[in-house]
């Protein structure tokens, strides 16, 4: 039995202590969300001048390029001090036609072999640097509408100091289907009630893709030359590395189209993990390597946040936890404890979901789905054990195109 219980003990603290320390992560995200971060007071008339180069990188988005440039049109701030540019990257429809129509300024990009939105970022972000004319850049994608106080609420933080900031990014089509509602909630907890933690912190809430601005100071101290499959989050962890942190603007948002089909969720999620991954595999100990130094608490918080798994995998974890530690303390009563912190993380874990679908605003249609949410982890796991990355973006295709 002495063997028994040491071979059980032993698996019980490798399972437990990841676990754990990622639930009290969540934990400690879900306390800091209690209230939002704080907005800063408009801007006066006579301050309204912070000129803006918008950007829409579109690769083939004639289904949907005509709303969001109109909801960039309808942005609170002087029609003088910001340009809608659609950089139609290597498109083979009528993205650059429609898009000059509905108002936006285009520009066309084609390159062989340097594709993706990393490369059309990169090119677009000099182009307007050369340019002179804007003091910062905002990246908005082509299936996206934007609040109108999303210049207002990056003019106000840059006044402050700030240099690279990320609106909140939410489900454009939440009550679309369960799943819409599912990553209406998933997203939420990811993008507001982490980074509202992390904002109160002072650490960098990260570059969440859509609807981020930095300004040309920035880009020259930090060059932009992310180019995986998550482009984003590898120039918010550059910028980390480089002393820079990425500001949370909460007041103001950015809603991105989530496909509610099968076989679209399966290609968007299978690049989102590919990415992901890709990036713990070639940062993790660059970051960690950086938290000693000036700055270290931002790289640390930025490594922590690769680590944290996906719910998906998280929420296995607690199951294998709380499975394996009933069993031992069937034939060691000693090892009952540990069943209880697995039943605790299971607790920190449900109170990080329900705070994410509290803020999602789904109603009670989202919390009812989340009884499709074991299935939705399974799911998601038969994706990951399946998945062959080539490291090549592909294009998540629009179920209305």
């Amino acid at each position: 039995m002495t063997a028994v219980h040491d071979l059980l003990l032993m698996l019980l603290v490798l399972l437990a202590v990841p676990v754990a320390a990622v639930s009290l992560y969540l934990l400690l995200a879900t306390l800091l969300s209690g209230r939002p971060v704080p907005t800063l007071a408009p801007q006066p008339a006579a301050l309204r001048q912070r000129r803006f180069d918008v950007i829409v990188p579109a690769h083939d988005e004639a289904a949907v390029i005509t709303d969001v440039v109109a909801s960039l049109r309808r942005l609170d701030w002087p029609a003088d001090c910001f340009r809608i540019w659609v950089i139609a990257d290597n498109c083979r429809d009528a993205t650059a036609a429609l898009a000059r129509a509905a108002g936006a300024e285009v520009q066309e990009r084609s390159h062989p072999t340097l594709r993706g939105k990393g490369h059309a970022l990169a090119w677009t972000f000099e182009a307007s640097r050369l340019r002179g004319w804007a003091e910062a850049v905002v990246v908005v994608d082509a299936d996206s509408a934007v609040s109108p106080n999303l210049l207002a609420a990056f003019s106000a933080r840059i006044g402050q100091g700030a240099g690279a900031m990320q609106a909140h990014h939410r489900v454009l089509n939440p009550q679309a289907s369960w799943r819409t509602r599912l990553m209406a909630i998933a997203m939420t907890a990811i993008h507001q009630v982490r980074s509202r933690g992390r904002e109160r912190l002072g650490l960098s809430c990260g570059i969440r893709g859509n609807g981020w601005c930095v300004t040309h100071r920035v880009l020259l101290q930090v060059p932009y030359c992310a180019y995986s499959l998550a482009e984003d989050i590898e120039y918010g962890i550059t910028l980390g590395l480089a002393g820079q942190r990425v500001f949370y603007v909460d007041e103001a948002a950015v809603a991105g189209l989530m496909v509610s089909s099968e076989r679209a969720a399966r290609s968007q999620r299978e690049r989102w993990e590919q990415g992901r991954w890709q990036l713990v595999r070639s940062r993790t100990t660059t970051l960690l390597r950086a938290a000693p130094g000036a700055g270290g608490r931002v790289c640390l918080d930025l490594a922590l946040d690769l680590l944290v798994p996906p719910l998906s995998q998280v929420a296995v974890g607690i199951v294998l936890l709380i499975g394996l530690a009933g069993l031992a303390s069937l034939l060691d009563a000693a090892l009952l404890t540990w069943l209880w912190v697995g039943l605790a993380c299971g607790a920190c874990l449900m109170l990080y979901v329900l705070r994410g679908w509290q803020l999602s605003g789904v109603g009670w249609r989202g919390l009812v789905d989340l009884l499709r949410a074991p299935f939705f982890v399974v799911w998601k796991l038969a994706l990951l054990l399946r998945a062959r990355g080539s490291g090549v973006w592909v294009r998540t295709r629009r179920e209305h195109s």
